[in-house]
């Protein structure tokens, strides 16, 4: 068993030696996902600041895609020429990821990436073995991350909730949760941990008081938290857009919870994710932290920038033969539908809607595959750094660029809204702006107000709205900004859109693949945190070797 009340940081760490890559700094991630925090943080300092030595989740699907990717980092980390093995699976040229020349390498990978229901007996148990073996025993500065599941915090979850007969929140497990996260820093001490959830954990509530508050107050103390008492390692927990922050010898009335959440959208992610992330930093014996840096704005990156470049595909039919002619023939028969009717409304759809019909001439022919060739110039965003993120020679195929099939109903709706979208630059919503007959979908509550929403163009010229999970039951919420697409976004742009590199694959079918994406942090806003919390660790070393070399 490591002694973990032993120095966070021993005068033998050294900022030197975490800069080496046998001497990055260890992590561990918890209901990690497909990994998208991890990987953000693998890659910070060219993959040399930091090393995941386990990450855990419970859904099995995901957990095949994180040690898929685990195989990647190792092999990049310790043997480049074996990458060729990972490659061919991404290709399709291999079933398997390894061969006897990196079975080593997807071993390892086994024990780093574990299927983990964490809160179980069972799960704890298996986590407590898996860090006390492998975090390093000489009290070397590490980190964890994680987001315990949102879907008890979440507005939808919470709307959900409510609609279930005899529902108490209280006796509610989801919400609670990130106690298991809490036992962990309890238990070994991180220098630094990074926790992330919806913004609706800030409003959400037990037992009449709200739950963030005692998130806060709990991970400050998670000692006084889980165990009633005082003497154990606190935290000071930060915002990582503003100087709010607090700590147990704060007022918790003091804060403003908004001040923790992170708009991605404003740090180079195509996307509008509005989410919590909480950097809390180990207090010294003073109870100081070192200073941190605040995330850096960037340029605002649009949907069309980060997925235009991609190969552009039509929708597949629904409960009918398929094929590009029968394709044509439906949605431009509802084309000239939609035309007929439009001529008896203020005819401001009339010009959009012929245009629309003309450009299904040059519609593609294709509605992709599992993969896609790659031909030459596709994928480029026109931003230099976010194509050296994205794209990778080695990947012959756009993996999971596959268009969904939709109902003549859906094609109707999605082809009359991105047309909208397109030509007066808003997603129409609602029984209102979808006057035209044939346009209102069999839903009693249409009419209600409630399901305004329900079809939603991600428009062309800004960031997407946020790509949960729900894309996995059906696309309506995430159209493609393309009317002669007429479809909903795949896997791949959906990733694209969550800043995952295109040499991420995504294992299990097509609605896993999509789950999977939803749920996960943005790789890219990740790598940016990984990089202040790198600073972190850094200045606490340096910080605690100056006070060792004037006491002696």
């Amino acid at each position: 068993m490591i002694d973990y009340q032993k120095p966070l940081f021993p005068p033998k760490t050294t900022i030197e030696t975490a800069n080496a890559v046998e001497g990055a700094i260890q992590i561990v991630d918890l209901f990690a996902g497909p990994g998208g925090m991890g990987e953000g943080f693998s890659s910070s300092g060219d993959g040399k600041h930091f090393e995941i030595i386990v990450s855990a989740e419970m859904d099995p699907v995901a957990r095949r895609t994180l040690r898929l990717r685990a195989f990647y980092r190792l092999l990049r980390r310790e043997y480049p020429q074996g990458l060729k093995d990972y490659y061919r699976y991404c290709n399709g040229e291999a079933a398997e990821p390894s061969t006897p020349d990196t079975a080593e390498f997807w071993s390892r990978a086994e024990q780093e990436a574990r299927q983990i229901t964490l809160g179980s007996e069972e799960g704890d148990k298996e986590l407590n073995e898996l860090i006390n073996a492998r975090l390093n025993k000489e009290g070397r500065p590490w980190v964890l991350i994680g987001g315990p599941p949102c879907q008890a915090y979440s507005l939808v979850g919470r709307s959900r909730n409510q609609g279930k007969q005899g529902y108490i929140p209280e006796n509610d497990n989801r919400h609670f949760l990130y106690k298991d996260y809490l036992r962990i820093i309890k238990d070994y001490r991180p220098t630094v941990f990074v926790m992330e959830n919806v913004k609706g954990i800030l409003s959400s509530k037990v037992g009449g008081k709200g739950i963030f508050s005692q998130i806060l107050q709990d991970l400050a103390d998670p000692t006084k938290a889980l165990d009633g008492t005082n003497g154990g390692q606190k935290y000071k927990i930060c915002s990582l857009v503003s100087r709010e922050s607090f700590s147990s010898s704060d007022c918790i009335n003091r804060v403003n919870p908004k001040s923790f959440i992170i708009e991605a959208e404003k740090y180079g992610v195509p996307q509008a994710r509005h989410r919590v992330i909480l950097l809390g930093v180990a207090l010294d014996e003073q109870g100081n932290i070192p200073s941190h840096a605040l995330l850096n704005g960037s340029d605002s990156v649009s949907v069309e920038q980060a997925i235009g470049g991609l190969p552009r595909l039509r929708s597949k039919l629904s409960r009918r033969s398929d094929s590009q002619e029968a394709w044509y023939r439906t949605v431009a028969d509802e084309v000239d539908d939609l035309l007929r009717y439009a001529e008896l409304e203020d005819g401001k759809m009339i010009r959009p809607l012929q245009e629309t019909r003309n450009e299904l001439f040059a519609a593609p022919q294709s509605s992709g595959g599992e993969r896609v060739r790659k031909e030459h110039g596709q994928g480029g965003t026109g931003i230099p750094s976010l194509d050296a993120w994205y794209q990778d020679p080695d990947i012959k195929y756009w993996m999971s660029h596959d268009a969904r099939s939709h109902m003549r109903s859906d094609l109707r709706r999605y082809v009359f809204a991105s047309t909208v979208a397109k030509h007066h630059d808003y997603s129409p919503k609602g029984h209102q702006q979808f006057s035209l007959p044939g346009l209102a979908p069999a839903h009693k509550n249409w009419e209600s107000g409630k399901f305004s929403d329900r079809f939603r163009v991600q428009r062309a010229a800004f960031p997407a709205t946020t790509i949960t999970s729900h894309i996995s039951k059906d696309g309506h919420y995430f159209i493609h900004y393309d009317p002669a697409q007429c479809r909903s976004l795949t896997v791949r742009e959906a990733a694209r859109l969550q800043t995952f590199p295109d040499n991420y694959y995504f294992e299990g079918k097509r609605t896993q693949q999509y789950h999977q994406v939803g749920n996960a942090v943005p790789p890219l806003l990740a790598k940016k945190i990984a990089e202040i919390v790198y600073g972190v660790v850094c200045r606490r070393v340096a910080e605690y070797q100056a006070a060792e070399s004037r006491a002696e």
